[in-house]
């Protein structure tokens, strides 16, 4: 099917269940967001804080890091090497444990630091820190989660993740709020409650996937006997995964950077941006639930050296996720309060989110575009491109931004530089891939008339 199969059925296919996946686990965070709402504007803002820290760790594990075991599962399958894909689910494993342990260690030790510079103080740092210490202790889980479950997309399968991850959620809805506000046997814990549940999702998960891919219906397996570990199994997930682990730093750090400014002008502001912004980050869930099929179809095309289909596939992911992502864009620039009232109503925060959404929104189609290309880019193995792209980004939103806020003191401008740049970002991957990044220079062919014969 990746290899021969028709590009957009295919990818349509693949790309249902794991949407699903996506939106599940991005809802994870829209329960937590929605019930912390209801204990104060302090709660939901120190949530706020933490959202682009635990948001990296997300991308990180599963579109970084996850898009290079994907891409190395799926070339190494191509090439018919099926000794080197088994092996790779437990250097995939070993690579999880690592930097699962090294977001801990940052995070527990740098997060009062990194949280009042964002602009928490008084309550709202104190739910941050509050919330965030849980989340980062189990950081592991959340890394093995995720890698296991790109070992499985590697091999094409999208369907098994997606059921895991959908049960996951099914549970942890009501197991949130009991214990954010103590219902029935469960204590009240507040703010650290909806931590506690989500811990539990990502451990029952974890064991969910090991249990999978250590039985006879999975295409790849993790076994034990596989133990030696080699140096070019760990290159070829890490020559993608570092390089693709930078993009989500700098993706994340431009959120943290403008949560800082807007900081500045108070919890109800920082708020409102957050959860505007979690708009924004709703798209990767969508755009990614094309990019994990992206990867398996572009890697193993490339690994069965089918290079015009990997690029005919990468096209047509890209354009499928342009039109939806303009759509959400557009609706949300249109009808702002629809979203944010989801989560609370104070008349500040309602104001902030409002302008973001109206400034950035019809900017999110080429925020797609460029998603899409930077995950079709993992699975070719050529993500330098997208690094550049997010540096500009970066650069604009952050130097922009703060001029706009120092020069006119106005949120709405800060909000145009992140449009801005947003543009940037998807209109320079675009142009990388169209102009040969790959594979050297793209030369577009017209099909030749047929030729008209007289009797």
């Amino acid at each position: 099917m990746l290899l021969e199969g028709p590009i957009a059925g295919t990818l349509v296919r693949l790309a249902a269940p794991n949407v699903l996946v996506m939106f599940v686990q991005a809802a994870v965070g829209l329960i937590e967001t929605y019930f912390v709402g209801k204990l104060g504007t302090d709660a939901l803002a120190g949530v706020t804080l933490v959202f682009p820290v635990l948001m990296l760790m997300q991308m990180m594990s599963a579109g970084a890091m996850g898009g290079g075991i994907s891409s190395a599962v799926a070339r190494a399958l191509g090439a018919r090497r099926r000794d080197d894909a088994d092996a790779l689910a437990l250097h995939a494993v070993v690579i999880a444990v690592v930097f699962g342990l090294t977001f801990t260690l940052a995070v527990l030790l740098g997060g009062p630091w990194l949280y009042a510079t964002m602009g928490g103080r008084g309550g709202s740092l104190t739910a941050a820190l509050t919330y965030s210490n849980v989340i980062f202790s189990a950081a592991v889980l959340v890394w093995m989660f995720n890698s296991l479950a790109n070992v499985i997309r590697g091999s094409g399968n999208m369907a098994v993740p997606a059921i895991v991850t959908s049960v996951g959620a099914a549970l942890l809805i009501p197991l949130s709020p009991c214990l954010i506000f103590g219902r029935g046997p469960f204590p009240r814990l507040g703010v650290a409650g909806g931590a506690v549940a989500v811990v539990a999702y990502y451990l029952l998960g974890t064991l969910a996937l090991i249990v999978y891919l250590r039985s006879p219906r999975s295409v790849v397996h993790l076994s034990a006997r596989l133990l030696a570990l080699r140096w070019p199994l760990f290159r070829d997930i890490l020559r993608v995964g570092l390089v693709a682990a930078l993009v989500t730093v700098t993706t994340n750090l431009t959120i943290a950077i403008t949560t800082g400014l807007v900081g500045r002008l108070g919890p109800a502001a920082i708020a409102g941006y957050g959860t505007g912004a979690r708009l924004e980050y709703l798209l990767v869930p969508l755009v990614f639930g094309l990019g994990g099929p992206l990867v398996a179809m572009v890697g193993t095309n490339i690994g069965a050296e089918q290079r015009e289909r990997a690029l005919r596939a990468a096209w047509t992911g890209a354009a499928i996720a342009t039109v939806l992502s303009e759509i959400i864009g557009l609706a949300a620039a249109a009808f702002p309060y629809v979203w944010l009232r989801l989560f609370d109503t104070d008349p500040a925060m309602l104001d902030a989110g409002a302008r973001y959404l109206r400034a950035v929104g019809p900017f999110y189609g080429l925020f797609g575009l460029g998603m899409a290309l930077y995950f079709a880019s993992q699975g070719a193995g050529r993500v330098l491109w997208p690094l550049l792209a997010n540096l500009t980004r970066l650069t604009i939103a952050g130097a922009g931004g703060w001029l706009a806020l120092h020069s006119t003191g106005n949120l709405t401008h800060v909000f145009l530089a992140l449009s801005v740049a947003l543009s940037a970002y998807g209109l320079i991957i675009a142009a990388a891939v169209a102009g040969g990044a790959w594979f050297g220079p793209v030369r577009w062919t017209a099909p030749r008339p047929a030729r008209v014969t007289s009797a």
